[in-house]
């Protein structure tokens, strides 16, 4: 059995049991491979955060290109993240929009291995 926390340790919470879960049956090597090509493509709940924030001050709608969301984020933009109503909701679950994004990278890339 696997253990994703050692080889990627900011991987936290439910994103730790769900990658535990997705690598079962890995060996070493393909672990080793499946954590490299994860953490190049995933996205930090912080910087979701951050970027969220930017809403507020001139760019609404950046995480949501950061989160390959590219009709809402042009929405975003366009309507200055929908009143305001749609970044503050996006604040709240920062971290269930990160971890929507990173459940999809690990699904592809276990398709991979």
């Amino acid at each position: 059995m696997s253990n994703i926390i050692h080889v990627i340790p900011e991987a936290t919470g439910d994103e730790a049991l769900y990658l535990n879960k997705i690598t079962e049956g890995l060996n070493a090597e393909q672990l080793g491979q499946f954590s490299n090509a994860y953490r190049a493509r995933r996205k930090d709940p912080q910087i979701i955060l951050l970027t969220c924030l930017l809403g507020f001050f001139s760019l609404a709608g950046i995480h949501r290109f950061l989160l390959n969301q590219i009709g809402m984020g042009i929405l975003y933009l366009l309507t200055g993240g929908l009143c305001l109503i749609g970044t503050i909701v996006d604040l709240v679950n920062h971290k269930d929009l990160a971890f929507r994004y990173n459940r999809e990278v690990a699904k592809e890339l276990r398709s991979m291995f």
